[in-house]
């Protein structure tokens, strides 16, 4: 596990967090890569139907999860970090015992009422999928504890792996447990004509994925539990050197874990609410309102978030991962009160962060068709459906990539309530704009579509807002900006250009795209760096910082 760093400052020594930020970045994009490409399988098993159920059960049982486990490692991590600071093993450690105590409590709660009240949230024909998730609750509770030890000591090498190996397993499961629950329903791979049919099958399939969901972090879990052990020596070690008189009690530790833990779930409650509310609006309130087919409308709502939804989430993955590698860091130098230190490291957060999502936001926009083609089999009105409402979304991806850091850094400043109160007011103007189009235009999914862009960028607004307020903090405006939203055009022509050249010689969508992200890519960064957008400093930080400075060198971007 990594040691605490003595200086605050933000010179390629001291961006130690950017390295790890990028591990867990890298670990985040890869399973959510995974993720996609197992999502292609799964839709050709379970079809849109299933996928609608499956995810209209997901939210609910995401909420639940975000009310009892899964701030967890957020708000222990920060906990503990404070303790590290100051080099109470003891005290560090009594945390990680209490916090363990009070999800399993917490979790078990949590998963019996999932279990035995989802009649409450869904309507008849989820309740199966959604208590097929009730058992994971528990067990992420647990997990999450683990993952929230290591990242306060700034390894988030462990919470890499795990997520890898829990994508892995829910991938394998997913496809295999839907396959042979529909198979052993129906003895055969063919959708059904009638209705009911339809419904059974659908329920089936969305109910073996909620079964790889699971098998995916118990695997996480064993994992984190094997780290754990080979690291007991060294943490009884620590604890044994450990010369403060003072040893809080298992009381206070609750009560300190309470306070912490309770804003940090309202606020990722909140902040992620506005998916089931949307999701309720499109699948239940509308239906009712102009007595529309639920079957249609679920399997419409299975392809906005089977498909557009979870590929502009990818990019998302960057900056959740940059604020958990932060969050030590700014508690720590909170703790310390070095604010210029926190401010430095906020900068620079916040600008590798933009420089990662603005290109990825502009990529998803101008090769939304042969990105959605490439990951999904599609009839054309599907595929139609996706790629337009894909482009739309795009737009969404520097918003919520900013305000998910943003979130993460007020809470790592102690601005705890900040975050609960932007993600109300936003959730409040998002579900108005929501009901609006909805039920009185014609725009169908791309009001949810609006309603989301209008949630991201008001967060992202307020959140930066209070920042400022927080720390005295503000943001360089150009190079964090200005040049990669310049650097970022000039790709998305050249990716446009490369992909509808190969397109030409191959008559191929899935051949042409891959090369063209690939070049856009490389582009992109060459012009970020000859608009001097990023130093060589700054390049020094980033994960095989050294290599990529060579080969600015040799490729003369860099003097």
């Amino acid at each position: 596990m990594g040691n605490s760093s003595k200086k605050s400052n933000s010179s390629g020594k001291d961006n130690s967090f950017l390295v790890q930020a990028g591990i867990l970045a890298a670990a985040g994009i890869i399973s959510r890569i995974i993720g996609l490409l197992y999502r292609s399988p799964l839709h050709r098993v379970i079809g849109d139907l299933g996928m609608g159920y499956y995810q209209t059960a997901y939210n609910f049982y995401t909420i639940i999860l975000l009310i009892s486990s899964y701030s967890i490692p957020a708000a222990i991590s920060k906990v503990i970090a404070q303790k590290l600071a100051l080099k109470e093993y003891r005290n560090a450690h009594r945390i990680f015992l209490c916090a363990l105590g009070y999800v399993m409590v917490v979790g078990g709660a949590a998963s019996l009422f999932l279990f035995f009240g989802p009649g409450l949230l869904v309507e008849p024909e989820v309740i199966p999928v959604l208590r097929t998730f009730a058992p994971t609750i528990f067990v992420y509770g647990i997990l999450g504890v683990l993952r929230g030890y290591f990242q306060a000591h700034k390894s988030m090498a462990q919470t890499s792996v795990s997520q890898v190996l829990e994508q892995i397993a829910n991938a394998a499961v997913s496809v295999g447990a839907a396959y042979l629950l529909i198979h052993s329903s129906f003895e055969t791979m063919e959708v059904p004509a009638d209705r009911e049919g339809m419904v059974l099958w659908g329920n089936r399939g969305a109910v073996g994925s909620a079964m790889g969901t699971g098998a995916g972090v118990l695997a996480a879990l064993l994992f984190m539990l094997g780290m754990y052990a080979l690291n007991r020596g060294l943490i009884q070690r620590r604890i044994q050197r450990d010369r403060h008189e003072v040893t809080d009690s298992y009381g206070s530790i609750l009560r300190t874990i309470t306070l912490v833990v309770t804003p940090f779930i309202l606020s990722t409650a909140v902040y992620n609410l506005s998916s089931t509310v949307n999701n309720a609006l499109y699948t239940r309130a509308l239906p009712a309102l102009r007595e529309l087919d639920t079957v249609d409308i679920h399997s419409r709502w299975g392809v906005f978030s089977g498909q557009p939804l979870i590929i502009s989430n990818i990019p998302v993955a960057f900056a959740s991962a940059m604020a958990a590698a932060m969050l030590p860091a700014v508690a720590q130098l909170t703790a310390a009160k070095n604010a210029a230190g926190a401010r430095d490291k906020i900068g620079l957060a916040v600008k590798t962060t933009m420089i990662i999502s603005i290109p990825c936001a502009v990529g998803l926009f101008v090769l939304a068709r042969p990105v959605t083609c490439l990951l999904f089999r599609n009839t054309q009105e599907s595929e139609d459906l996706a790629t337009g409402l894909l482009m739309a979304l795009a737009v969404s991806v520097v918003f919520y990539s900013l305000s998910t850091l943003n979130s993460q850094i007020l809470q790592g400043l102690g601005k705890l309530n900040a975050p609960i109160i932007n993600a109300g007011i936003a959730l409040m103007i998002q579900t108005a704009v929501a009901s609006l189009l909805l039920f009185y235009t014609n725009l169908d999914l791309y009001s949810i579509v609006i309603a989301n862009i209008v949630y991201s960028g008001a967060m992202c607004i307020l959140n930066q807002i209070s920042v400022r307020k927080a720390v005295g903090y503000q943001q360089e405006i150009t190079r964090t900006f200005l040049i990669p939203l310049l650097a970022s055009a000039f790709m998305g022509a050249i990716a446009w250009a490369v992909y509808e050249l190969l397109l030409m010689l191959t008559k191929s969508p899935r051949i042409s795209v891959i090369p063209a992200i690939i070049i856009g890519a490389v582009f992109y960064f060459a012009l970020l760096i000859l608009f001097r957008g990023v130093t060589e400093e700054e390049l020094r930080g980033f994960p095989k910082g050294y290599l990529l400075v060579r080969i600015a060198k040799k490729c003369r971007l860099l003097k």
